[in-house]
């Protein structure tokens, strides 16, 4: 399967030089994948849980060798993993969180107040530069990639995560663009989704089970453009219940009309049908996963 580099090289001519560098990523991904046993799959949430949990940990004797401190940052929970989803149909789920105000709360707390923000604060200006080396690299050395919906990203080869990272996917260059690989698909078949009579249907059916239950909102995508609108002026705790309530109703016809379901059926339908232009990258980036979370058990 031809990765999006090698179809630029079709179609607009490669250099030695760069027909070599994609050689050697290939090389490097195939050296990678080539090493593990067991069938691919997608990990649970839990699993990614252990290996993000594992990274922190790993982060911090990195930075430790570098002469500084670091504490692990919050890891997102299982729960917290559920927010962002088209449309919630987990009735349990949003009678306890809502629509994860609670987990955005928690992230903005720990942006302000985690012991890291204030370490690093009180480091003078040229300890607080070779942290900031230490841990996250810097730009003038840099793994690059083009994404398949357009525009490219890049990431520093060095810094205690690109170390630590090395040491769980073992290679860090072929994790970095088999993970932006897969991640970055969404714009080539999510506009399919959307306009699938299939979901438009139940979309539809959706509203009508809204609307009899006195809410009053044309899909999923509106609640989520009026839910600040919805709770201003309201306490911290107003907020919580209302989100909840809503969160609940639109469980609960999510539910009856199956809308759920369709919406997961239909990414996973489109999904698959991206994804054989890009087999190489998803075999890679699941294999990889499945040995992260092998070493992070194990280290």
């Amino acid at each position: 399967m031809l990765s999006a580099v090698l179809v630029a090289c079709v179609a607009t001519g490669c250099s030695a030089d760069t027909r070599s560098t994609v050689d050697a990523g290939r090389q490097r991904q195939e050296r990678a994948v080539s090493t593990q046993g067991p069938p691919v799959r997608d990990l649970t949430l839990a699993e990614e849980v252990e290996i993000d949990r594992a990274e922190q940990g790993f982060v911090a004797r990195c930075m430790q060798r570098q002469g500084f401190r670091y504490w692990p940052l919050p890891v997102l929970s299982v729960p917290a993993r559920k927010v962002g989803a088209y449309v919630v149909d987990d009735v349990a789920w949003a009678r306890q969180y809502g629509y994860g105000r609670a987990f955005d709360n928690a992230a903005q707390k720990a942006n302000r107040d985690h012991p890291n923000i204030t370490y690093v604060k009180a480091l003078p200006k040229k300890e607080r530069v070779r942290y900031s080396r230490a841990l996250d690299g810097t730009f003038t050395d840099t793994i690059t990639i083009e994404l398949p919906s357009g525009g490219s990203v890049r990431t520093p080869r060095g810094g205690c995560y690109a170390e630590v990272r090395e040491q769980l996917y073992g290679d860090y260059p072929t994790w970095f663009r088999a993970k932006k690989t897969v991640t970055s698909l969404t714009p080539l078949y999510v506009p399919r989704i959307l306009g699938d009579e299939r979901l438009t249907s139940a979309v539809a059916a959706w509203s009508r089970c809204m609307k009899a239950a006195g809410r009053l909102f044309q899909s999923p995508d509106a609640i989520r453009r009026e839910r600040e609108t919805l709770i201003r002026g309201m306490t911290e705790a107003q907020a919580l219940r209302s989100e909840s309530s809503l969160a609940v109703t639109e469980a609960e016809c999510a539910q009856k009309t199956s809308l759920g379901k369709t919406a997961r059926a239909l990414e996973a339908e489109y999904r698959g049908k991206v994804a054989r232009d890009y087999a190489d990258e998803f075999t890679a980036y699941r294999q990889m996963r499945l040995s992260a979370l092998a070493r992070a058990r194990s280290l």
